[in-house]
């Protein structure tokens, strides 16, 4: 017997857990990445557990760590192993430009709802969170021509003179 997979993305199948985990318990603030991993099991998406899941939980769609290979922004690390989706507004990594919610064609249609309520509730209509210390970085090169031609040995010299 063929038995065709359903063809969703691991980051999806991430955001699709962790959102139901909100809504499945609203007291809540944060999982842990087991929780999450065992809820994608429970949920099923692709027929059995990946282990790209377990990567995407811990660095590949988490915000406001260092990419590696994945660029997602849909998890925000809240503390040490614990996770929740990103909401606008949190410190987002500069390298972190990849989506934040998936598209609805790109999950299972029973799964839309959930995004939509997961883009009311933490996208709070804005269409990126603020990205992490991103006016540091617009800074960059400012000011480069103010020291052209000194030399900064002379230069650290020069204020130094007179000094006891």
């Amino acid at each position: 017997m063929n038995l065709v997979r359903p063809n969703i993305k691991v980051a999806d199948e991430v955001f699709v857990a962790t959102a139901l985990l909100h809504r499945e318990h609203p007291e809540r603030v944060d999982f842990t990445q087991g929780e999450i991993v065992a809820r994608a099991e429970k949920e099923n998406l692709f027929g059995e557990l990946r282990d790209g899941v377990r990567v995407h939980v811990s660095l590949h769609c988490v915000a406001n760590r260092r990419p590696n290979k994945g660029r997602y922004g849909m998890l925000y690390e809240t503390a040490d192993g614990r996770r929740r989706l990103v909401l606008a507004g949190d410190d987002v990594h500069p390298e972190r430009t990849g989506k934040i919610f998936p598209e609805p064609e790109d999950v299972p249609p029973q799964y839309h709802q959930l995004i939509d309520w997961a883009r009311k509730r933490y996208n709070k209509g804005v269409s990126r969170p603020v990205r992490w210390l991103e006016g540091i970085f617009q800074l960059s090169g400012t000011g480069k021509d103010l020291w052209k031609g000194e030399d900064p040995d002379e230069y650290v010299r020069g204020l130094r003179e007179g000094w006891e």
